[in-house]
């Protein structure tokens, strides 16, 4: 049975985002579970981010989290440009 991730988009407050020339920065937690989805899947043999063009200024400074609470266990893609989110977490403003 393949194992499924959710993610989540959410505004940065609070803290600052170390700035990089990367548009997406994966924190450990990602990498490890990452790393755990691909040894489940023996068949895939590396894992590739491909940015559209037109999202590459939307989504720099971006951090990809792995968050796991009691209700949940999610990816979170903390990102410092939003100015606004919807109620569900998917869908942002800039």
């Amino acid at each position: 049975m393949a194992s499924v991730a959710s993610a989540t988009v959410r505004a940065v407050k609070g803290r600052r985002l170390i700035p990089t020339r990367a548009a997406l920065v994966l924190t450990q937690n990602a990498v490890e579970k990452v790393r755990e989805l691909l040894e489940k899947n023996p068949e895939a043999v590396s894992v590739r981010v491909i940015i559209d063009k037109k999202a590459q200024l939307t989504l720099l400074g971006t951090e990809m989290d792995y968050v796991k609470s009691k209700l949940s266990a999610e990816f979170v893609f903390n990102n410092p440009n939003i100015k606004g989110t919807c109620g569900c977490g998917e869908s942002f403003s800039i």
